[in-house]
């Protein structure tokens, strides 16, 4: 991240220089907006230290030398998020966002039974309670159940079985009584 870099290697990628890359910021956004109206998929640009690759499903992915991604020069896909929001009924919308999500205290192993032979502590479209475990976070050999601390009703299981999940990592979207 910029905090580590030395403030005399960083090089901002905002001011009118490259910031010792071949591609400023403008430049990156000029091809973000040649992405978007045309009809190409994927561009891929280089000039053999720094590579950009945008494509319309995915965003844009760039790869740099660490010193320069530390320096900031990574931008966020600019027609991702807008297009996934716009697609979304509203309706749905006001729904989900009154859902509330549980999440992992610990970083873990997410089990969504306390066995591989038992039954899942609970599945979509289920009626919990507060107390009720809703599955099992394993860290450091300790099985750790994590319960509801409100009753509702689950709507989406975020993980799948025996995944990691990192701590604060969303693993349950619950719709409050």
């Amino acid at each position: 991240m910029a905090k580590t870099a030395k403030k005399s290697d960083r090089k901002s990628p905002t001011k009118s220089g490259n910031g010792g890359s071949g591609l400023d910021i403008k430049k990156i956004r000029e091809l973000v907006k040649l992405v978007e109206d045309s009809g190409i998929e994927e561009l891929e640009v280089g000039d053999g230290t720094t590579t950009i690759r945008i494509q319309k499903s995915s965003g844009i992915v760039m790869s740099a030398p660490p010193m320069m991604a530390a320096a900031g020069l990574m931008t966020p896909p600019a027609a991702a998020p807008a297009v996934a929001a716009a697609s979304e009924p509203a309706a749905e919308d006001k729904t989900r966002s009154k859902w509330r999500d549980v999440r992992s205290p610990i970083v873990g192993t997410f089990y969504r039974s306390a066995s591989p032979s038992t039954p899942a502590f609970v599945n979509v479209g289920d009626h919990i309670t507060a107390g009720e475990p809703l599955c099992i976070v394993e860290a450091m050999k300790v099985m750790n159940e994590i319960e509801a601390e409100f009753s509702g009703t689950i709507k989406e299981i975020l993980l799948e079985d025996a995944t990691p999940v990192e701590a604060e990592g969303v693993m349950f979207l619950i719709e409050p009584d």
